[in-house]
């Protein structure tokens, strides 16, 4: 009878070690202090720098002028016409944009230019 019983306990002792081998450990929850450490030193503030100018024009205007009348499937006057308007509205804004940036004389007309150009398509 004695051998019978260590046979189960045996079986019973390497079925549980291998289930026991088998399944993930688990991690103990981390302890949350209380208070902080008085012994850290104290964090920096982070500056946080402004939006990158092309990153914030990309943002704002994702489709051209171009991309847009593809999609709308315009053709002929009405093409040009969308075109026109697009590009006149273009002009408004990146004139706007380079007045807030307060450029002027051929720094101005530049970015107008290169502004426009983008947001019309090429």
């Amino acid at each position: 009878m004695t051998m019978k019983f260590a046979t189960a306990a045996a079986i019973l002792f390497v079925s549980a070690s291998a289930s026991l081998a088998q399944s993930p450990a688990t991690q103990p929850a981390p302890a949350t202090p209380s208070a902080p450490a008085a012994t850290t030193a104290p964090s920096k503030p982070v500056a946080s720098k402004p939006a990158a100018p092309t990153a914030v024009k990309q943002a704002q205007a994702t489709t051209t002028c171009k991309a847009s009348a593809a999609t709308k499937k315009l053709a002929g006057a009405a093409l040009a016409s969308y075109m026109k308007k697009c590009e006149s509205d273009a002009a408004a804004t990146c004139s706007k944009s380079a007045s807030d940036k307060k450029l002027t004389g051929a720094a101005k007309e530049s970015h107008t230019k290169k502004c426009v150009t983008e947001a019309v398509g090429s």
